[in-house]
């Protein structure tokens, strides 16, 4: 693509990066066939080659964003389906990065729109402010459809019907290996995860300690995900930094083979912590939290999960587009469940988006909506016993449109190597509410 920025603005260095990637872009048009909201909407805007199009308008001319551009970039899910389709390796995350802060630089939005992106960057990424507010919320869920907002009804719609306790393993602490020490990991706990489901960073913490790895769980906040998605550059990084600055100083005095994360969608940000502080203070830590960053599934292949006969249950693996488009761990997933003896099938069209995408149910309810019934669809045409997925987000979104149980990854491969059986089967409020180890 033939780009126009003057000799000034490319002594930026966003920029100039910015400059490259759309020189990268061909026109070819690949990513329209596996972008979700282009299959929804069916217009060219709404595929990452007309978005394209829209930011390098926007960019080059340095002018205020108009409302049609803001739509459309707004519409995006980041799924990062495109990146995995594009033969030139566009780089449609770092674009739509800088295209999304830098609205939110210059666009004023209406007043509707900024309370609610003001109101979710201020709940979501605090476990204790989002239990509260799950609270309200789900109090005032049988009034939802009363609610003028599709927006303010898909809030009401989320909260679970039960908000699981506070999990102690989630405090600052050690869990020491079992048997003989393989690795020393530290564990991301996550934000909306601590109030949503605990269950994962116990069965988390189960798994990794039964096969060998001393976890170290650190006092911590919001890797900046949902933030950062949503342009607010400097919230992203002051938390990303609180996290930076903790494992480091761990990586520093003791020494980490990895850190592990749970929620792909928190993964596929910390792998690029690298490029967001490239030129700040903390670049180096940064980048060092970012080599270190590894998938729970990446650090249990390692770990070398036993083989185990047939467990009789057929599970339906939704593919997390973080993980799959983001980290391009498409694999490992699949084969842990399979060896350890359960039955994975792979739903159509696996590549597309349930909608879900951090905030993105909440502010595209509609479109999000569309997508989510088109996900449970082709799961439940293979008629599986339980769902699993390795991304909190696709969890809660999946899990409100089907009674098929959903749950993660990690439970399935605890309990199938000895944990309890996940609360989701079971009916329990599961097990972790108390220390697991002391």
């Amino acid at each position: 693509m033939q780009t126009h920025f003057t000799e000034t603005q490319l002594k930026d260095p966003q920029i100039k990066r910015t400059n490259d990637i759309l020189r990268s872009c061909i026109h070819c048009g690949f990513c329209t066939a596996t972008c979700p909201t282009y299959q929804v909407l069916g217009d060219e805007l709404d595929s990452p080659r007309g978005r394209i199009y829209l930011i390098k308008d926007m960019l080059e001319n340095q002018r205020i964003p108009d409302e049609k551009t803001v739509k459309h970039v707004d519409r995006c899910l980041s799924c990062l389906a495109c990146m995995s389709t594009c033969p030139s390796g566009v780089n449609y995350m770092h674009l739509v990065d800088h295209a999304r802060a830098y609205i939110e630089q210059t666009y004023k939005r209406s007043w509707s729109d900024r309370l609610l992106r003001w109101t979710l960057a201020r709940i979501l990424p605090y476990p204790n402010r989002f239990r509260l507010a799950l609270l309200c919320a789900r109090m005032m869920r049988p009034l939802r459809h009363l609610m003028p907002d599709p927006r303010l009804k898909a809030m009401l719609e989320m909260a679970p019907k039960q908000i699981p306790a506070r999990s102690v393993n989630d405090d600052a602490q050690i869990f020491p290996a079992q048997g003989s020490q393989k690795m020393r990991v530290a564990l991301m706990t996550g934000c909306a995860q601590r109030a949503l489901n605990t269950d994962i960073n116990d069965a988390t913490i189960r798994l990794l300690t039964r096969h060998g790895a001393e976890v170290v769980v650190l006092k911590q906040g919001c890797c900046g995900a949902l933030t950062h998605h949503m342009g607010k550059v400097d919230e992203s990084h002051r938390t990303a930094a609180v996290n930076i600055e903790a494992f480091a100083a761990e990586d520093a005095a003791h020494g980490l083979d990895a850190v592990v994360i749970n929620t792909s969608g928190c993964g596929t940000t910390v792998k690029d912590y690298g490029h967001m502080f490239e030129g700040a203070p903390l670049a180096e830590k940064a980048k060092r939290i970012a080599a270190l960053a590894r998938d729970v599934s990446e650090v249990l292949m390692d770990l070398d999960l036993p083989k185990l006969p047939d467990q009789g249950l057929r599970v339906a693996y939704h593919a997390a587009c973080s993980l799959q488009h983001g980290q391009q761990i498409k694999t490992s997933p699949k084969e842990l469940l399979r060896r350890v003896g359960y039955k994975v099938l792979e739903p159509a069209d696996s590549h597309l988006c349930c909608g879900s995408a951090g905030t993105y149910n909440l502010m595209q309810p509609e479109i999000s909506g569309q997508l989510k019934a088109r996900k449970i669809e082709t799961l439940e045409a293979k008629t599986p016993d339980v769902i699993s997925a390795g991304n909190l987000g696709c969890m809660i979104q999946i899990g409100s449109g089907t009674d098929i149980p959903i749950m993660h990854t990690v439970e399935l491969l605890d309990w199938a190597t000895g944990g309890p059986k996940p609360a989701s089967l079971s009916g329990s409020s599961g097990p972790g509410k108390v220390p697991i180890l002391r």
